[in-house]
């Protein structure tokens, strides 16, 4: 976005005028738009593509919130600074810009707010363990919070245009399925049979939809929070406009004051007369910003996020107003394998934790604990020269878990496999073999298959501890002991699927305040203009101390904007100018 399409007010005349202006429909951005109506604003959310969502429509949709209510009601201990010092721990310094103790102090007040006013409801997962439990103020569970079912038929028309979840959260590609319930049918756990009867039968007993259509009403994860937050702004006939990107921020006396957007091909003048809060993603498909800012190789290709949402327009928005950033060479990183002729690649998020499988470098040898938390695989494979990095395993592994596009072997084997996904993996009789196709040392592969294999007899990974921490063990499987991330490779043939750093989501972005008032480099705001989410830095720094850390700021810091945007006093002199103006008087109210 070139500076001269950061225009100034003048006299030019609205065509809508409100108070605030949300730009983008994540879900840090939906909460922002219900906060800011409730506290008596009029509000207008903007979304650049033909589905709202965002990102946050194909997560997990879980929140990271310390000392909550809900915590408290359960009879468990936690306290604001015992997180506090937990999340300075993790980042290993003092950032020193009260961000973290405002998130804290404020995470569990945004929830509560949706709790009693919305539809979002959130459940307390008392087995997820935060990523670095072992740390100082580190819990073994209930910090972080997975959002409840939503049924789409509340939704009406609006299910429509509901950005999709990926196929990779939904049974046989099709049936949503809790975070729980998934987990249950990773390793075909206690209650499996009924868990997998129960979904399909919930899938099917919708009939009549499913005479329309295969997409699952019953929605989890980050469709149903998004769903959730959607149905609470049409209870409240909050405007959302879709195909109606930003064009450029409106500047005036030092005040941002507007926007234009071009909605359905049309470029219309914006008044935000209070401000505008901008939570339109990061830059993660903007190819010639990963080149700009990022460690390289980096590839947009590469992203779980949804693809051409996300491209920096916010950020630069504001950095043509002379915002300050931060952050910008980290990401929410995460290890991600790609199938052929699809436009994003797909995270691995569970499969590294369990038995049977490592991941090994072009020498052949393993260079971190496979079932580390994903943001730490950006060090892990940046710091070691490992992009990409290979994750093999045996018929054992093939047979019993998922593997990216690849369905267990008991459900999906090899000769059954779609055509489409016969490149997603390597095969092979044996490991020298193997080494051969994907082009690793094989001397280095089998010295290091055969400690591994040492490693999981004995139950103890002296090299890289894969089971020690506790939320490693969260998707190993329980079937297996000593240590249920720790399984010999030893059944062919062997398997092996290509893995790049790819990321869920860029982590640099605008500074901001506590309030999320953007800033410029001497510290000062820029008044009016406010970010959230991967538009801004993130509170957590580089690093990810627990599930939820992503969504769990962009809510909060949405309600805290909203919050500070319904406060500000606005400069006389820029309102006189602007509705004074005899045009204004036709504008066209959203």
């Amino acid at each position: 976005m070139d500076s001269s399409n950061n225009k100034k007010g003048g006299s030019k005349p609205w065509d809508t005028i409100v108070d605030v202006v949300v730009v983008g429909s994540g879900a840090g951005a939906l909460t922002a738009s219900l906060r800011a109506h409730d506290l008596g604003l009029k509000t207008l959310v903007v979304e650049k593509t033909e589905q709202y969502g965002g990102t946050s429509a194909i997560s997990g949709g879980g929140i990271w919130i310390p000392n909550s209510f809900q915590m408290q009601a359960m009879g468990v201990k936690d306290s604001d600074e015992v997180a506090v010092d937990y999340i300075k721990r993790v980042i290993g310094e003092e950032p020193g810009d009260g961000r973290i103790e405002a998130y804290v102090a404020n995470a569990k007040k945004m929830l509560r707010y949706l709790e009693e006013n919305t539809r979002v409801r959130y459940e307390a997962q008392s087995a997820y363990a935060d990523y670095y439990p072992e740390l100082p103020g580190g819990m073994p569970g209930y910090r972080s919070m997975d959002p409840m079912p939503f049924h789409a038929s509340k939704l009406g028309s609006e299910f429509e245009n509901l950005r999709p979840t990926t196929p990779a959260t939904l049974m046989l590609g099709r049936m949503a399925m809790t975070m729980k319930e998934a987990r249950v049918l990773l390793c075909r756990g206690k209650g499996f049979l009924l868990t997998n009867m129960r979904i399909m039968w919930r899938y099917y007993r919708d009939i009549f939809w499913r005479l329309k259509s295969k997409r699952d009403r019953f929605l989890t994860l980050g469709n149903a929070l998004i769903a959730a937050l959607r149905a609470s702004m049409l209870d409240r006939d909050i405007p959302l406009w879709l195909n109606s990107p930003m064009e450029s921020l409106v500047e005036e006396n030092g005040q941002v004051i507007g926007v234009v957007v071009n909605r359905d091909g049309k470029p219309l003048r914006v008044k935000a007369r209070k401000g505008v809060i901008i939570g339109a993603g990061g830059f993660e498909s903007n190819q010639a910003m990963r080149d700009q800012y990022h460690p390289q190789p980096s590839q947009s290709l590469w992203s779980a996020a949804p693809e051409g949402i996300n491209t920096g327009d916010g950020i630069q928005a504001g950095q043509n107003l002379g915002a300050a950033t931060a952050l910008m060479e980290h990401s929410w990183w995460a290890p991600t394998s790609h199938v052929e002729a699809e436009t994003r690649s797909r995270a691995m998020f569970v499969e590294r934790a369990l038995p049977n499988c490592i991941l090994v470098n072009k020498d052949g040898k393993r260079f971190m604990n496979e079932a580390a938390p994903y943001n730490d695989f950006g060090d892990g494979m940046y710091g070691t020269e490992s992009v990409p990095c290979w994750f093999v395993f045996d018929a054992q592994y093939r047979h019993k878990y998922p593997c990216g596009a690849l369905l267990p072997g008991y459900a999906v084997p090899d000769k059954a496999v779609p055509k489409r996904y016969k490149n997603f993996f390597q095969k092979a009789e044996s490991l020298e073999a193997l080494a051969e196709k994907i082009g690793v040392d094989a001397s280095g592969l089998q010295e290091t298959v055969v400690n591994y294999n040492q490693y999981s007899a004995e139950g103890k990974d002296p090299e890289f501890g894969k089971g020690d921490s506790l939320f490693d063990r969260y998707y190993g499987d329980p079937n297996t002991t000593p240590n249920p991330c720790l399984g010999p490779l030893e059944k062919g043939p062997f398997y092996a699927v290509k893995v790049n750093i790819g990321d869920i989501g860029t982590k640099g972005g605008l500074v901001t305040d506590v309030d999320g008032q953007v800033l410029k480099e001497d510290g000062s705001p820029i008044s009016g203009l406010y970010a959230i989410g991967n538009t801004s830095a993130s509170v957590m720094k580089q690093t990810y101390p627990g599930a939820g850390s992503t969504i769990g700021p962009a809510m909060t810091f949405g309600y805290l904007s909203a919050n500070h945007v319904a406060q500000r006093q606005v400069d006389a002199r820029t309102v006189k100018a602007a509705e004074n103006t005899q045009e204004n008087k036709n504008a066209v109210e959203a």
